[in-house]
């Protein structure tokens, strides 16, 4: 893996913590539909139209253990989006770009910079960055892409068991960031607390489902556009599936 370099300064990390409460806060994962591998778009329970959003992923791509890009593609299906695996790549990765999002007092966000909202009382830009581990590590997660914000196991081989320990590392720009709110079950509890990563990025958390596992981190940065949008949200998820006993 590439090196991490240094740790954000604190006027970068300052601009992290803007906000502490997300605008369009949904994100998307992969996981098996019909037995395939999809790409899901929501929050918790809510699995909403992945393919009507289809048009903002900005980038796509499949690796191998190496980080080097095999051949693959997103196909739609129906209702889903699935991947090609055909070249069996050890991990997926994903860029969306969710647009501006402003808030009025009444509650409801509207898809525009607050220049076109009068009296927004936020307004912030959104981008989505989601990775998915296909089978077990032996070696370091490498850096992907164009995944601004990416969450990466500080070791490897993976945790196998519900319950134990994973410690993991959030990087921004390729670099540990402090202060990023990471929720352990993005599927079954998207409410929770979350914890922040430690000045060297990383934060540990207990591997929540002996199954499909969806882990969050959520980073705000400064604004692209001071006069559209207060502040970037950046959204990573890092999804892996734990096996089951044999049947």
């Amino acid at each position: 893996m590439k090196a991490f370099g240094k740790i954000l300064t604190s006027a970068a990390l300052a601009a992290g913590l803007l906000f502490a409460s997300g605008a369009q806060a949904h994100g998307f994962w992969f996981a098996q539909r019909a037995n395939s591998l999809a790409m899901v778009f929501g929050v918790g329970a809510d699995d909403l139209d992945v393919v009507k959003r289809l048009p903002k992923i900005t980038s796509f791509g499949a690796y191998d253990d190496d980080g080097q890009e095999v051949p693959s593609k997103l196909v739609t299906n129906g209702a889903l989006v699935t991947v090609d695996i055909d070249n069996q790549p050890a991990f997926v990765a994903a860029v969306m770009d969710y647009g501006m999002w402003s808030k009025t007092p009444d509650g409801k966000w509207h898809n525009k910079g607050k220049d076109e909202v009068p009296g927004a009382i936020i307004s912030e830009k959104n981008y989505k960055y989601g990775v998915h581990l296909r089978r077990e590590l032996n070696g370091p997660v490498p850096l992907l892409p164009g995944q601004t914000l990416q969450i990466v196991p500080v070791k490897t081989p993976l945790p196998v068991k519900a319950g134990q320990p994973l410690k993991l590392r959030v990087l921004y720009q390729g670099k540990p960031v402090a202060g990023a709110r990471v929720l352990s079950d993005w599927v079954n509890d998207p409410d929770e607390k979350g914890a922040k990563s430690g000045k060297d990025g990383t934060v540990t958390i207990k591997v929540r489902n002996q199954g499909l596992n969806v882990i969050v981190a959520v980073f705000k940065s400064a604004p692209e556009d001071a006069a559209k949008t207060n502040a970037v949200e950046n959204l990573a998820s890092l999804s892996f599936a734990l096996p089951h006993e044999p049947e």
